[in-house]
């Protein structure tokens, strides 16, 4: 079969106005990376505040739900409309997702929204509908700008922004809970995490309004498949809170796992279904025929599966192994963020001579030796030591952030590289999601079962009133200073003294004994997820070396798509 060869497309602005709009994207994106950091550390404060903190975890998955399920309904939207509207709108919703945050139970219980710590969630969910929009559309506009020739170093720029967010997110969302509060009187600090945003947003989109030219996509302009899109949110939400749910309250064989996840199965199949008779899908699936943006994509999905066992569980073993403090065991990550700005960077600088598939799996063997290592952790790894990991690892991680989208939208017709740039992120978010579930069963299996072995003095059971399992399901760092604090209570109790001396010593054998178990359970369910890790990465890394390496357009090339024609990249 024959190739259509690509005509030039003429870029749409001048080098000065691309420099601004590219830094007024650049802004509003690290608004939105920031915001998934930024937030986490306010947010024990807001369950307080609020007292929901039956609901604390919803804030983050509401946030998730939203980003993952409108990833792809933006790429089609950019490839119908002007990709200056939908960066708009995609802001503009941030930017009200984040004031109404911060509004979050002023007015008390409200209509429909409920409490406050109700209205937090909901409102998380509009704010990631914004965000969600942001992570593609910044992709989508680059693409627009630079030819793939040039458009690795600036995308290489994108993994520079979410670094430094990553690194600032936990320090300005202390500072803000900490010290924000007197800034207007009435108002907590934490509210101060959401509202932060719209001064940088504001000036973000000015910038957007008077910089940025229409940027219409090429092509026909079909009516977007509204039906489609109600059956891929339809499928996602119930398949994603599946995964999400609280497996000690809904475990992997409960009907209610069960339920959401075939439904959103069956959702997601008719949504396939649809997208290969209609006239303008959600995701063409014809794009599913170019080889890059096949491998590229499930490539992507094991790395961010593989990503999430080091923002999320390391975090946990440093606390729970090594006993260090919380402030602490969150720097530990601020390594890895500079490792991921360096290579990033880095990457997109050189892949116009290099290419973008050696640096990709040379940074996913890096990982994977990383990976290796953390596995083999013991209870008195130096902490040094887990910091130069952090570096390592995240220099491996670092040149997959702009590659996997470069390589995909080299590929594919420049008329569908919003969807194709949104699939890209749609399936590294997925696999973020079945990351985090699988790693987190492997940890609660793990732990459940080492923590039933473990034996206590009946009269710390009865005196505590829980069980072992439900002592050390909050974490089990405290459970030592519970035992020493019961056994304590007992000898004061005691009116022989040489009884209390027995009981407090009786404690203090027990606490060291439980403490030294407690950690031996955590490094085990650790060790065991990063060795999870390592099937995750070899998968990712075998994946990637049968990604094509094509050479980078000069131009803005538009490809046929015609009947009997072969995409780029099969």
């Amino acid at each position: 079969m024959t190739r259509t060869p690509p005509g030039p497309i003429e870029a749409p602005v001048t080098d000065r106005d691309r420099t601004v709009i590219y830094l007024s994207i650049l802004a509003a994106l690290f608004l939105a990376a920031l915001d998934q950091t930024i937030v986490a550390t306010a947010l024990p404060q807001m369950v307080e505040d609020l007292q929901g903190i039956d609901r604390y975890a919803w804030v983050a998955t509401a946030y998730l739900l939203a980003s993952t399920g409108v990833a792809l309904i933006y790429g089609k939207l950019a490839d119908t409309y002007s990709r200056k509207m939908i960066t708009l709108g995609a802001t503009g919703l941030f930017l009200v997702g984040s004031v109404l945050c911060g509004l979050s139970g002023e007015l008390g219980d409200l209509p429909l929204l409920g409490d406050g710590m109700t209205q937090l969630v909901i409102f998380r969910g509009i704010q990631g509908a914004g965000g969600g929009g942001l992570f593609a559309m910044t992709f989508i506009v680059i693409a627009d700008l630079f030819t793939p020739a040039e458009r690795g170093k600036y995308q290489g720029y994108v993994g520079a922004v979410f670094g430094l967010a990553s690194v600032l997110g936990p320090l300005v969302g202390g500072l803000l809970t900490d010290n924000a509060g007197g800034l207007i009187p009435g108002v907590e600090g934490w509210r101060w995490v959401f509202y932060v945003n719209i001064p940088v947003g504001a000036v973000a989109l000015w910038f957007i309004v008077r910089r940025m030219p229409a940027l219409e996509p090429p092509g026909e302009r079909v009516l977007p498949d509204l039906a489609g899109g109600a059956l891929l949110l339809g499928g996602l939400i119930p398949l994603v809170l599946s995964l999400q749910l609280d497996k000690r309250a809904y475990p992997w064989t409960s009907p209610v796992t069960w339920g959401l996840f075939l439904f959103g199965a069956a959702l997601l199949a008719a949504f396939v279904r649809r997208s290969r008779t209609v006239a303008s899908p959600i995701l063409d699936m014809r794009l599913f025929s170019d080889r890059v943006f096949r491998t590229a994509n499930a490539s992507t999905f094991f790395f961010g599966a593989s990503f999430m066992s080091v923002t999320i569980f390391l975090p946990l073993y440093l606390v729970n192994v090594l006993g260090v403090s919380a402030t602490r065991a969150g720097a530990a990550l601020i390594p890895f963020s500079l490792g991921i700005v360096f290579s990033a960077t880095l990457a997109g600088q050189i892949v116009d001579r290099v290419g973008y598939r050696r640096q990709i799996v040379l940074g996913a063997c890096l990982f994977g030796v990383v990976a290796v290592l953390l596995a083999r952790m013991g209870t008195d790894v130096p902490y040094g030591l887990v910091t130069l990991y952090m570096v390592l690892a995240g220099i491996g991680v670092g040149p997959g952030m702009p590659l996997f989208t470069l390589a995909i939208q080299n590929a594919v017709d420049v008329r569908l590289v919003g969807q194709a740039t949104s699939a890209s992120q749609f399936f590294r978010q997925t696999g973020a999601t079945v990351g985090a579930a699988l790693m987190g069963t492997v940890l609660a299996s793990t732990l459940a079962l080492a923590f039933s072995s473990m034996e206590l003095p009946p009269r710390f059971a009865e005196r505590a009133g829980s069980s072992v399992e439900e002592l050390v399901s909050t974490g089990g760092a405290d459970l030592p200073a519970r035992i020493d604090t019961v056994f304590a209570e007992l000898a004061s109790e005691s009116g022989d003294p040489a009884e209390a001396n027995a009981l407090i010593a009786q404690g203090t054998q027990v606490s060291e004994r439980v403490a030294s178990e407690v950690r031996q359970a955590f490094s085990l369910a650790t060790s065991r997820i990063y060795w999870l890790t390592v099937v995750l990465v070899a998968i990712a890394t075998l994946l990637a070396v049968r990604i094509p390496e094509l050479p980078l357009r000069t131009t803005h090339d538009r490809a046929s798509l015609e009947p009997g024609v072969v995409p780029e990249g099969t």
